[in-house]
């Protein structure tokens, strides 16, 4: 049982913030492509989500992916939402909006997710 519970939790904070800090450098650099064009915002972006893909297997990689999907989704919805205030100046129209990122952070901290990967990542062969 001991070492069904390491395979479920093998994912760490680490592989979700990064995961979480690579979606917002996707998001931010296709909200610059978006509404101004350009070869390289679409590149930051493009760079952003192709780190997406890394992180998200890095983080799958012995885990679950109701945890990992649901850990991804509170950490990003965390950080992005402070990225979005204090860079670029964007913010909720409605009190109880900020209330909803708290309570998402919340439901990250009940979600137990360790500050260490259990075992070293690996990546998968292709072929």
């Amino acid at each position: 049982m001991k070492k069904i519970l390491i395979i479920i939790n093998n994912m760490s904070y680490s592989d979700i913030i990064n995961l979480s800090l690579s979606e917002i450098v996707g998001d931010f650099g296709y909200k610059q492509y978006a509404n101004h064009g350009g070869i390289k915002w679409f590149g930051i972006g493009t760079s952003g989500y192709i780190s997406v893909i890394y992180f998200l297997i890095r983080g799958l990689q012995g885990s679950q992916v109701i945890l990992v999907n649901a850990a991804w989704d509170g950490v990003s919805a965390i950080l992005e939402s402070i990225v979005a205030i204090v860079f670029f100046g964007e913010y909720f129209t409605d009190k109880k909006q900020y209330l909803g990122v708290i309570l998402i952070s919340l439901g990250v901290f009940f979600l137990k997710i360790p500050n260490a990967r259990k075992a070293p990542f690996v990546l998968p062969k292709l072929f």
